[in-house]
This record gives structure tokens, C-alpha cells and sequence, in this order.
């Protein structure tokens, strides 16, 4: 009798941890399966098909010529969200006019000022804050405007319509508590990823507005891999270098994959199958023969060409962050005036031409494991007046002219050393 209330008792604990697992097996997995709340949805109503995907082909073009940018004479990790810089320099574009428009125009790559393309804005938005299975992604836009600056009412209804950009109030001259406001809601929307994206300094008081837009995204592989297969092993930088990494393994498992002479090609889904990672692996250890053919045509080449096989993959597990100011590769991309203060033209957003772009900063952050990927990015566009009130403090030696207006004869002149003779 003793021996059998003893097995009971055992049975008993038994279904208590497994019930106490089961929570917390599944707990762990609650907030991939929806968005947190529902959003607000962007106006989207003139959005159509064709200019949806002109969009996205602009999009595209802007990446992976920026890509080819940023990547120039790098021997170092990259990574950055081309969908982030796309929107928070569209925000911007937005407001320019003239030269400037046309530079941004040359490398953004579609139309200011109709209302098919700021619908299709909308569009995107909407379909990326959609209630989501199995992954979480998140965008989200925000400009914040000196106190009492009169930008035009058409800018902000612009900004708040169709990029659904949350408006917000500084006064940038308390440049410290301005950048840690911003700072703040851009570490809340990314999930705590990135954290201190303006440094106070790039702040003050001819700060009118700052552009931001933060991406974040938190996806599990359709096919995960176990953790009991992981192993370390030697991955080859080059030549000359080589690491020591944890390499993830799947064996005989179906994925979508193809090749060329050159380069292997895979495609991992995530969970949901709205979402995938392609990985292009050239088949000697040169990446640059992968850089030289991206584009958006071989993008669109691979893709096609993927055919479900069976496929042994080893892919090393990796995390870390960056951080980049976009100034002098935008330049180098031909957006030269939005930076000028001479040549810039800004007057879409308050009329004038005294705003001007004084930096676009943008950090990223990336961790791939065996459950799946966590990424977030950040992009904020800071404009600055050129109109300034300069202090005029004669508390050293001068020199001074006392001419006639008329003619502009100078009468007399001098040089005051020592204002205490």
C-alpha cells in the first residue's frame, strides 16, 4: 500500500512539471505568434498594383547600389537596413525641391508628389505592421521639429498620412535631453536593440527636425536547427585568417536551392513562409565575385531558378552590431546638394531654402542561431538651419572704418589695441 501511494505521488509530480513545461515551452514561443497590438493603418487608398511594385523595384535598385557603396575597400562585417534608410531619406525627399529633389530623385528612384507612390507607402507599411504567425516585424516613423517652427501644414500631413510618422515636439537647444527622447523611442520600437543612436553633440540649436525610422524583426526557422549539432570549427577569412566559429548543421532537409559556376544559392524560410534569408556562397573562398553580380536582375535570376532538393547546409552562428554616418556615401551617390548650405533646397518642407541635411546616421544589429534570426535598424535624417545669429564680441584688438554711405568714401580708419589709452 505504502509502495503504491509512493507511484502515485511520483505520477502526480509528473503531470505538475509537465503541465509547469508546457507553459513555458509554449510561452517562450507567445510572442512570435502575433503582433502586440493592432497599429494604425496608413493611408494606402490610391496605392496601385503596378506602382506597389515600382516601389519595391526602386527600393531594391537603392540597395544594392548602396550596398556597393558601403562595401567599397570593407574587408569587415555589414549590415544595414535598406528598407530604413529608403523611408526615413523619402520623409526627407519629400520636402526638397528642385536640384536637391533631383539628386535624391537619381537615387531613390521614384516619383515626389503623387499620390499612387505615397499610397504605395502606405501599402508596404500596412502589410509589414500585419498581424503576423510565426514572426515579428515591426517598422515605425516619427519626426520630431524645434518648438514653434512653422514647417508647412502639407509636409506634416504628408509625413502623417502616408508614413504614418508620429509627430513630436523638442527643443533641440537642450540638446542632451532632445537626444535622449529620440533615443529613447528608437530603443522601445527596436526592442532594446539599438540604443544611442544620436550622440547629443549632433544636436543644438539650429536643429528644425529630425527624420527617424526603426525596423525590427524576430523570425524562427521553418526547419531549426539542433543545438546538439552545432560544432566548432575553422571558418577561413582568407589566406591568412582563420577563426574559430560554431557552425550550425541541418543534414537531409529540403530547401529551395540553385547554383551557377560560381556561387551556391539557398533560400531558408521562417516560420509563417512570409519571410526567407537567401544566402549567396561563392564556391571559391572570393566574395567579391558575389558583390560584382549583385544586382537587381541576378536577385531576380536566383530566385527564379531555386528548385526544392534535398541539401546538407552548415552555416555559422553569429551576432553583432554596426554603426555607420551615411553622409559621404549619399555623396558619393550623387545626393550632393542636401548637404551643401549654399545649394540646397529644402522648401517643400517650410518654405524656405535654409534647411539642410548636417548628418544621416544609421546602426544595425543582427544575431543568427540555431532558432532563427533577431535583427533591428535604426535611421535617423537630422536637418539643421544655415540661418544662424552669429555673436559679435570685439574683446580683442580690431581695426574700424568710419566711411561716408552715400559714396562709400572712407573718411577715416584705425586699429584699437587698447581700448584703455
Amino acid at each position: 500500500m505504502k509502495k503504491l501511494s509512493l507511484i502515485a505521488i511520483g505520477i502526480f509530480c509528473l503531470i505538475i512539471a509537465a503541465g509547469v513545461f508546457s507553459v513555458i515551452y509554449f510561452k517562450q514561443f507567445e510572442d512570435y505568434q502575433y503582433t502586440t497590438s493592432p497599429v494604425q493603418l496608413a493611408d494606402d487608398k490610391n496605392y496601385t498594383a503596378e506602382k506597389l511594385s515600382s516601389l519595391v523595384d526602386s527600393l531594391n535598385i537603392f540597395s544594392v547600389d548602396f550596398y556597393q557603396k558601403i562595401s567599397e575597400n570593407k574587408q569587415d562585417n555589414i549590415f544595414f537596413s535598406p528598407y530604413s534608410i529608403f523611408v526615413a531619406l523619402s520623409m526627407a525627399y519629400e520636402g526638397a525641391q528642385g536640384n536637391t529633389a533631383e539628386q535624391m530623385y537619381n537615387i531613390l528612384h521614384f516619383l515626389q508628389n503623387d499620390s499612387e507612390t505615397q499610397g504605395s507607402f502606405g501599402r508596404i507599411y500596412n502589410l509589414l505592421n500585419q498581424k503576423q504567425i510565426g514572426y515579428t516585424i515591426n517598422t515605425a516613423n516619427a519626426f520630431w521639429i524645434q518648438q514653434n517652427y512653422p514647417f508647412l501644414p502639407e509636409y506634416i500631413n504628408l509625413l502623417q498620412n502616408y508614413y504614418m510618422a508620429e509627430a513630436n515636439e523638442l527643443d533641440f537647444s537642450k540638446n542632451v535631453e532632445a537626444a535622449g527622447i529620440i533615443n529613447a523611442w528608437i530603443e522601445n520600437q527596436t526592442n532594446g536593440k539599438i540604443k544611442d543612436m544620436i550622440d547629443s553633440g549632433a544636436l543644438s540649436e539650429y536643429t528644425r527636425l529630425v527624420l527617424t525610422n526603426a525596423i525590427y524583426f524576430k523570425g524562427l526557422w521553418e526547419n531549426p536547427f539542433d543545438p546538439k549539432y552545432t560544432y566548432n570549427t575553422d571558418f577561413i577569412v582568407n589566406s591568412s585568417n582563420t577563426i574559430k566559429v560554431d557552425m550550425m548543421s541541418l543534414a537531409d532537409c529540403t530547401f529551395n536551392y540553385t547554383e551557377t559556376n560560381e556561387m551556391q544559392i539557398l533560400k531558408l524560410p521562417y516560420k509563417g513562409s512570409d519571410l526567407s534569408m537567401l544566402i549567396i556562397l561563392p564556391k571559391e573562398n572570393n566574395v567579391s565575385l558575389v558583390e560584382s553580380a549583385l544586382n537587381t536582375a541576378n536577385i531576380q535570376d536566383w530566385n527564379s531558378s531555386l528548385q526544392e532538393m534535398k541539401i546538407n547546409i552548415d552555416i555559422p552562428k553569429f551576432k553583432f552590431n554596426t554603426e555607420y554616418n551615411l553622409n559621404t556615401i549619399l555623396i558619393k551617390m550623387g545626393m550632393i546638394d542636401a548637404f551643401s548650405e549654399t545649394d540646397v533646397d529644402f522648401s517643400g518642407m517650410d518654405g524656405t531654402k535654409s534647411l539642410f541635411i548636417s548628418d544621416v546616421l544609421h546602426k544595425a544589429f543582427v544575431e543568427v542561431n540555431e532558432e532563427g534570426t533577431e535583427a533591428a535598424a535604426a535611421t535617423s535624417v537630422i536637418v539643421t538651419t544655415s540661418a544662424f545669429n552669429p555673436t559679435f564680441n570685439a574683446d580683442h584688438p580690431f581695426v574700424f572704418l568710419i566711411q561716408h554711405e552715400k559714396t562709400g568714401a572712407i573718411l577715416f580708419i584705425g586699429k584699437i589695441m587698447n581700448p584703455v589709452y
